[in-house]
């Protein structure tokens, strides 16, 4: 008795892990959407100003919130190829909001972020035996 309600709840785990997975992809296209739309960022320095070009970045971060949406309803939706390429998408992406945190605008935005996908990694990789349904 005790392994089914351990189970029930690792499998609603997951689910919340897949929710919360639509939601980063989101909160990603939506950043990437607004480097698009602004396309130059300045950084003011004691030498001067140095002014970056972000639409390149805009762009692969809006493809990659679009996949990690897209994953994410998958998971949803149990399909097994998605937990591990959920694993690999959350990595790549943590370590690209990771090398955006000095330069970001607003950092809380991106430590918000990067805490969530913890969230994601640790659900998506805890006691992933215990999870019958998937």
């Amino acid at each position: 008795m005790d392994d089914v309600r351990t189970s029930t709840a690792w499998t609603g785990w997951v689910g919340f892990t897949a929710i919360l997975l639509v939601i980063i992809g989101m909160i990603d296209a939506f950043e990437g959407l607004i480097a698009i739309i602004r396309s130059e960022y300045y950084q003011y320095t004691p030498n001067g100003v140095i002014i970056f070009d972000t639409t390149k970045r805009g762009w692969l971060t809006l493809i990659w919130g679009i996949l990690l949406v897209l994953v994410g309803l998958a998971l949803a939706a149990k399909s097994s190829w998605a937990r591990w390429t959920a694993v690999v998408l959350v990595a790549v992406n943590l370590l690209e909001q990771l090398a955006w945190l000095g330069t970001s605008a607003s950092t809380i935005w991106t430590l918000t972020i990067i805490t969530l996908q913890i969230i994601v990694l640790y659900a998506l990789t805890a006691r992933w035996g215990e999870v019958s349904t998937y």
